[in-house]
């Protein structure tokens, strides 16, 4: 398998894009540490994959907690020995309004999770990946950070701030082995756009499956997307098949951005 001895750190790991590409990684051989504040989502991960035969383990953490993201740097290093790839998957959808009626405290929260979680789950993990001179940090963007979202603008601006930071990262650490990539899914079909779908719907006075239909119109194959079809560009990514990739934005969106 292409990532046995391999051992993954993924972020927000206990549902949706994130739980797929737990499964994923660990299918593919690799040991998975399963990072996520949500206790019930996390046992059955972890329960899951033990089930099916795979190493994992779980840790309560804060993207946002430098001492949860020391705890979960040393939980790992303790159990497995080493870690090769950080899969940045936490992330929250934030508010669905116009900008004028955006608050502070909304978009504080948003940043505070999808950019500075990123940069400190970054910061975290680099030492132990210069120190063994190889590793991949897989920061999950969205097409929303390549284009204008209207009423999505805190959403939008966080995931262009992931889009540049991994970039300036992957400058940054090449030299040292390090590949530094992002994945830029477009709409993934699941809880998650359902909430987003509705409250698109409230907002604009239209029914929710008007708003799905045209969302899936948008895309050039007509439908939303499975949370395992990023997962497979996650495993690609994190595999030696992708050893001349970094610096890159690899979109996953069913023709929704051409």
């Amino acid at each position: 398998m292409p990532l046995t001895d391999q051992v993954a750190i993924v972020t927000g790991g206990g549902r949706g894009i994130g739980l797929a590409c737990v499964r994923a990684l660990a299918d593919d051989g690799a040991s998975v540490v399963i990072a996520t504040p949500e206790d019930a989502e996390r046992s059955a991960a972890v329960a899951e994959l033990q089930a099916n035969g795979h190493a994992a383990l779980g840790t309560s953490t804060d993207v946002t907690s430098e001492s949860d993201l020391a705890e979960l740097v040393s939980a790992t290093l303790d159990r497995f020995g080493r870690i090769d790839i950080l899969v940045n998957n936490a992330g929250i959808i934030g508010p669905t309004a116009p900008m004028q009626d955006v608050t502070r405290d909304d978009w504080e929260a948003v940043m505070n999770v999808n950019v500075t979680g990123v940069y400190l789950a970054c910061k975290a993990i680099l030492p132990h990946l210069l120190e063994q001179g190889s590793g991949r940090i897989i920061n999950i963007a969205s097409v929303a950070g390549k284009i204008g979202f209207p009423l999505r603008s805190p959403y939008a601006a966080s995931k262009w701030a992931v889009i540049g930071l991994t970039k300036s990262l992957a400058v940054e650490v090449g030299s040292a082995g390090i590949l530094v990539n992002a994945v830029c899914p477009g709409p993934i079909d699941g809880p998650r756009m359902d909430a987003i779908i509705q409250a698109k719907a409230e907002t604009i006075g239209q029914p929710a499956q008007q708003v799905r239909d045209q969302l899936e119109k948008d895309t050039l194959l007509g439908r939303l997307i499975p949370a395992e079809h990023i997962a497979d560009m996650v495993a690609f990514l994190a595999s030696d098949r992708a050893t001349s990739i970094t610096g890159q934005t690899l979109d996953v969106n069913a023709g929704h951005l051409v």
